[in-house]
């Protein structure tokens, strides 16, 4: 390649290689994380489900669970299966289009996420602090709307980090020590200046982070002033429990985040450890989220546990049929 072609020079295909310390031992990795993505699979589709059939979870709150619960299998099936096909067969080839565009859609999906957890908060608030408005304001359209807008915060917040990627020049290695196409494993193979995406790519997390936690502890601190007031301790303890519940999963979300983010700016940190927290943001909430609503929820444990009585109460009812 003469002088004037290395000049010019951009890989357009790329090499994901998460956990590069463990070359050897990579295709052992396939069993836990396809076990975690059965669970998350599994486990996000059976809430859903419920949700969807049992009429008396038709409202505002479940819906929005359902909502969340989508979100997680998007947001990890559009990474997950790439890892595992390059883990198990070696098809780590990804072109910079495709790594464009799952890198768009881990940034969208993670905004979307943090706006729906917002609309659930949002939700809690009207229905503890504004009772009596509660199904005229938390209506369809109206959380419609709100999704749309979340859905709109996504596309205008991440779309300039994706179009910056794009117009970088990646004239050295192609190889993405990481098994998702993050905005800082792409950019640390890019020659030239990268100071713009990367002061954009941390203008967006932080204005997002502040808001959104902002909005967060303003409306759960309203919701625990009410709720500290409500004169019957029953119903006291039945919104802290509800709120709680929330509050524990967007905890869960905000955390793996933050620490994913510290860990991969820390310059002495392995890139498998930056891998391993990456797939703990990635992986951990929203394996988590089925079992915090399956077991602390009660109207949706109750419908769980019927369900389950159903199913096997029927292979048993046939048989005493066909004796």
């Amino acid at each position: 390649m003469n002088p004037n072609q290395t000049l010019f020079f951009s890989h357009t295909e790329f090499l994901l290689l998460g956990f590069p310390g463990i070359s050897k031992a990579r295709p052992l990795v396939v069993i836990p994380f396809l076990s975690i993505y059965v669970v998350i699979l599994t486990g996000n589709s059976l809430v859903i489900h419920q949700i969807r059939i049992e009429k008396s979870l038709q409202s505002p709150m479940y819906y929005l669970i359902s909502l969340l619960f989508a979100v997680n299998i998007t947001s990890t099936s559009v990474v997950l299966p790439k890892f595992l096909l390059g883990l198990a067969f070696n098809l780590n080839e990804v072109t910079l289009h495709g790594c464009l565009a799952q890198m768009f859609c881990i940034y969208f999906l993670a905004i979307f996420e943090s706006s729906v957890v917002l609309l659930m908060a949002l939700d809690r608030y009207v229905a503890i602090c504004r009772p009596l408005h509660y199904h005229h304001i938390m209506t369809k359209p109206f959380l419609l709307r709100l999704g749309l807008i979340g859905l709109l915060r996504g596309g205008v917040l991440v779309s300039p980090l994706v179009i910056l990627a794009s117009r970088v020049r990646f004239c050295g290695s192609n190889v993405i020590l990481n098994f998702a196409c993050e905005n800082m494993a792409l950019l640390s193979l890019a020659c030239g200046d990268v100071s713009k995406s990367q002061v954009a790519g941390m203008a967006v997390r932080v204005l997002v982070t502040v808001i959104d936690v902002a909005f967060l502890l303003v409306s759960y601190s309203g919701i625990l002033y009410t709720a500290m007031n409500i004169a019957a301790g029953k119903a006291r303890h039945k919104a802290l429990h509800t709120c709680s519940t929330h509050l524990s999963v967007a905890v869960s979300i905000y955390l793996s985040a933050l620490l994913a983010s510290v860990v991969y700016r820390m310059e002495t940190v392995s890139y498998d450890v930056q891998n391993l927290f990456s797939a703990v943001y990635l992986m951990v909430p929203a394996t988590l989220n089925p079992f915090i609503y399956g077991l602390r929820v009660k109207e949706i444990r109750e419908c769980l546990a019927r369900s389950w009585r159903k199913r096997n109460a029927s292979p048993a009812h046939k048989r005493v049929n066909r004796t």
